[in-house]
């Protein structure tokens, strides 16, 4: 009875085991059972990921909102709220931020397994370079503010001096934490460091809000201007606005100390506005990397190089571009500056832009063309820098376009036919479509996937395959002239969409250099001829102007990134 028993076990058992093969349908329920597992913890990651970015950005907004409310209600009711409480505000922020980055770079950072991966796309050496040349000139700009206000320290609030002071601080710490941290894909404390880099986000735009509507110490030094205007001229005291009667109990005294702190301090002006822009664009690039991994085949082995093989007229034409607009930009600092500025320097001004821009934009019109007739795919990968980077240049050009418009208005509105007026006008329409050409010339690039050129890998794979070999001299002489002849060859047969690519391109990153040099340094013509500051009031356009003019200033800085960027690709 028992034999039968283990006879019939073992006849169930090879059965079992005949079936099991042909029975798939069980291993394939396990193996999506297990995916759907892993997809499912996935999603969790997903969703907490996405739960932080919200959180972060409610931190983020609710800040930017106190902020605002506090500049605006200083702005319509200085007697409630003054620039002093605003000053205690972001003081606190700044302190707030300090300690948060000294955290990350002494704690965080450090980590066991904090920092496994890196953007290669983010912190370009380009932009991290802006970040220490604007956050050196911030830093100067402090400096000036701290030694005019010490100056006029009997006049002064002491918050006058101790706003600086915390910002020089945080000028330095911030600089440092974006060069050496700008690549960070943190993988430790993400709730916690998202809502450190948006509140430090919040922090730098509540300091360029401020630095655009805070006219303060442009109104002390316009209303000494127009005394010593009305002193010259021999004219009876005219009425002058409300703010005249308190700026006039506090004038610089006449020492040249004063006066270069105040010459500093407005030349240095617009830098501290381009550095606040440039952190907050690193800034939100880290915050997006938080969390994030990147695998193995999205890093490129491989950077495409700089090279100015194959363009010849792009740096001919450009180099002159600059050369011109250098001279007149000196041309223009010498005349303008002084108390009649003769009305030639603008005509010359004026000008150059008028001859300049329509060659860009026509290089751009060019450049997109050809970008229609290639055949090379687009790149769909996920990419926040270049993300970033498009919405950036959308962003920027919004400045230059708006004052444009204002300035349009303004000219038909009184009289287009003055030759000044005319010029203006003409400049302002050109300088409209060559930012939405341009801009369209290089998103389009930005998207274009990344080849190596043949012909550099041909030359690079002789050079290894000659350096390999001995030779004698007489072969040595026949390798160079193959070498010769193959280059010609290969550069005559190089692709002529590349070429015109590579030669728009550069003429392009050169005169987006010299416009970003003029205004940066001084030459605010849409300020300094007084047409439309009379049409709309010095304190209205004094907002406008800067709320557009460090937008323009870095548009165009990072116009030259975007470009060299599509150059390479090219």
């Amino acid at each position: 009875m028992s034999d039968k028993k283990v006879s019939r076990t073992c006849h169930h058992c090879k059965s079992r085991s005949a079936s099991a093969p042909t029975d798939t349908s069980k291993i394939h329920y396990e193996k999506f059972w297990l995916y759907r597992h892993c997809s499912s913890v996935q999603q969790r990651d997903r969703q907490a990921q996405k739960a932080g970015q919200l959180f972060s950005g409610l931190l983020a907004m609710n800040v930017v909102f106190l902020g605002s409310a506090f500049i605006s209600s200083m702005i319509f009711n200085q007697v409630a709220i003054t620039l002093a409480d605003v000053w205690i505000l972001l003081s606190i922020l700044k302190v707030l931020c300090l300690f948060w980055i000294i955290y990350y770079l002494l704690g965080t950072s450090r980590q066991p397994h904090a920092v496994l991966y890196r953007d290669s796309h983010a912190g370009a050496i380009w932009i991290r370079g802006s970040v220490l040349l604007f956050g050196m000139c911030s830093i100067l700009l402090n400096v000036f503010q701290i030694g005019y206000s010490t100056i006029l320290i009997h006049c002064k609030s002491r918050v006058e001096i101790v706003f600086p002071s915390i910002g020089i601080l945080f000028i330095c710490t911030q600089a440092y934490f974006l060069w050496h941290h700008s690549k960070d894909c943190i993988q430790v404390q993400h709730n916690f460091t998202r809502c450190g880099l948006m509140l430090t986000i919040a922090t730098n735009l509540l300091l360029w809000l401020l630095a655009v509507t805070n006219d303060t110490l442009h109104v002390e030094i316009e209303s000494q201007l127009r005394e010593v205007e009305r002193r010259f001229a021999g004219k009876a005291p005219s009425s002058h606005p409300h703010w005249c009667n308190e700026t006039t109990l506090c004038t610089c005294p006449n020492t040249t100390i004063c006066k270069v702190f105040q010459k500093g301090y407005i030349l240095l002006y617009p830098f501290n506005t381009e550095y606040c822009l440039v952190c907050c664009s690193v800034l939100y690039v880290m915050w997006k990397n938080v969390g994030r991994r990147i695998s193995h085949h999205h890093v490129p082995h491989t950077k495409p190089k700089f090279k100015l093989q194959g363009v010849v007229f792009g740096p001919l034409l450009g180099t002159a571009a600059v050369i011109i607009g250098a001279c007149i930009f000196m041309m223009y600092q010498i005349q303008a500056t002084s108390l009649a500025p003769s009305k030639q320097v603008f005509v010359i001004y004026y000008s150059y832009y008028i001859v300049l821009l329509p060659l860009m934009s026509v290089g751009a019109v060019i450049g997109t063309i050809i970008h229609a007739l290639e055949k090379k795919e687009l790149d769909t990968l996920k990419n926040p820098t270049r993300s970033l980077d498009v919405v950036l240049l959308m962003g920027a050009a919004l400045g230059q376009i708006g004052m444009s418009y204002f300035s349009i208005v303004a000219l038909v509105a009184t009289d287009p036919r003055d030759l000044l007026n005319s010029l203006n006008l003409s400049y302002s329409v050109l300088l409209i479509f060559q930012n939405i050409t341009q801009n369209i010339f290089v998103i389009d690039g930005l998207h274009r996937r990344r080849t190596v050129a043949d012909d550099d890998t041909k030359e690079e794979q002789n050079r290894d395959t000659y350096s390999q070999r001995r030779v004698s001299v007489l072969e040595l002489g026949q390798e160079i002239r193959k070498a010769s002849l193959s280059y010609i060859h290969t550069y005559s047969h190089l692709s002529w969409k590349r070429r015109v690519l590579r030669e728009i391109s550069f003429f392009l990153v050169l005169c987006n250099i010299i416009l970003w040099v003029m205004p940066t340094f001084g030459a605010h013509p849409i300020f300094e001829n007084g047409m439309e500051r009379s049409f709309y009031g010095y304190s209205t356009w004094f907002v406008i102007v800067n709320f557009g003019l460090p937008l323009g200033v870095f548009y165009r800085m990072h116009s030259v990134g975007g470009l060299l960027e599509v150059y390479v690709t090219a």
